[in-house]
């Protein structure tokens, strides 16, 4: 493809470039677990099928004198067994490199991706693309029909959705938000992050929820509130705790786009006074369901999507701009106590289905971030954590398994 297109970075990857780290790469992982342990000539075969239907995935990040861009690259993919951190570094600056990576382990895929290409919903449809091609590799006369293609145009695919529905207007802001606690202690060293991955039955976890007619996205978030009120101190307790929460707007607005195309809301509750499970579940899925009008998440647009449109910003040169950035995002990160973002429950075509085991995925973080991924009768929730203390993650576990859900919880191991 060499370098003959290149492509505008949307506003949302201009925040991610300017506040890559060593612990908070801004990279993610998806993984689909299947029943067989994996050929890896087949993945390669599949992996270099499926860039020709992303071809949106087969850039290189280039520093520009005002903005970052994005031009075509011949680099190819090369499929390799697992040997690396979870959310690996993959972004640094004038290195020639992809931006992505497909692993193996045992019987589980794995997409490592950085959240400039693609947002969860963009890298999932890929992941699905890749996992397809290679069970139609393997079982050729089974499933030579079946499709998971969206059927979008390839401008569709690589359209700036920031740009086509909210570019150059005047977006209000959203309500002002204060200043949130996040756990203290001391965090991971050499840049870690451990990751846990959080499975249950949603046959069990989900009746809980509709008991209390609110959605199991707020029945677990309200789980994590308790989780970290438990881990604050006293004289914290008249800060808030916020929960962060991306929403996909492709729900919103007529776009097909592979690309980033998500906003945040967020909950917020103050433990000034006593509240059960109950009543902060009630609370947090009324809370969500006010913001997740189309109105309030317009609203919520971040003022920074209008940047590019001011003159004297636009002349500004790089490095100076991505000073201006970091120092916002840190001052917004302060108005977050964790992150919580629910993927959906993952339906593949029906003839897959004996052939798929589970889903799963990490994003990194500074702080505590938490996925959730539904397939089948398996609800996984995947945890990244910078911190040492695993007190969230503990309490979070205990309740769900006082309250008799069958939990199983495994780590990656960190060196402290």
């Amino acid at each position: 493809m060499g370098s003959a297109n290149w492509y505008k970075i949307d506003n949302v990857s201009k925040v991610f470039l300017a506040t890559v780290g060593k612990r908070d790469t801004r990279s993610f992982r998806l993984s689909c677990t299947l029943k067989e342990n994996i050929d890896p000539d087949l993945l390669q075969q599949a992996v270099l099928s499926a860039i020709e239907d992303r071809p949106q995935v087969q850039v290189r990040i280039r520093r520009g004198f005002f903005w970052h861009y994005m031009e075509d690259t011949d680099l190819m993919p090369v499929v390799k067994q697992e040997d690396d951190r979870i959310c690996p570094l993959l972004y640094v600056p004038s290195k020639t490199m992809l931006h992505y990576q497909v692993t193996y382990f045992g019987n589980r895929i794995n997409l490592d991706i950085s959240h400039v290409l693609a947002d969860g919903t963009g890298a999932m449809e890929f992941l699905n693309i890749i996992v397809l091609d290679y069970l139609r590799r393997k079982y050729p006369d089974e499933l030579s029909d079946v499709t998971i293609h969206s059927g979008a145009s390839e401008g569709d695919l690589s359209q700036d959705s920031y740009r086509q529905f909210f570019g150059s207007k005047n977006l209000s802001h959203g309500p002002a938000r204060k200043k949130a606690f996040q756990l203290g202690g001391l965090k991971l060293p050499y840049h870690q992050l451990q990751f846990f991955e959080i499975k249950m039955p949603t046959s069990q976890i989900l009746p809980r929820a509709k008991e209390l007619k609110v959605s199991l996205t707020s029945y677990l978030g309200a789980l994590w509130m308790l989780s970290i009120r438990d881990e604050m101190p006293p004289r914290k307790r008249n800060l808030p705790v916020t929960i962060s929460l991306p929403v996909n707007l492709r729900n919103y607005y007529p776009s097909k786009t592979a690309r980033n195309f998500f906003n945040s809301v967020n909950v917020t509750h103050t433990f000034d006074s006593d509240i059960t499970i109950e009543e902060l579940s009630k609370e947090f899925d009324a809370t969500l369901k006010s913001q997740l009008t189309e109105e309030n998440v317009k609203k919520q647009m971040d003022s920074f999507e209008t940047m590019e449109y001011v003159a004297f910003v636009r002349v500004v040169p790089l490095f100076i701009k991505q000073l201006v950035v970091r120092y916002f995002t840190k001052k917004s990160n302060k108005k977050v106590s964790m992150t919580f973002s629910n993927m959906g429950v993952q339906k593949p075509p029906k003839s897959l289905g004996d052939l798929i085991d589970n889903y799963s995925g990490f994003c990194s973080t500074n702080t505590i971030f938490s996925t959730m991924f539904g397939y089948d009768d398996n609800l996984t929730l995947g945890v990244s954590s910078a911190y040492m203390n695993t007190g969230v993650v503990k309490n979070f576990v205990r309740s769900l398994s006082e309250s008799g859900i069958d939990i199983t919880v495994c780590a990656t191991e960190v060196i402290k």
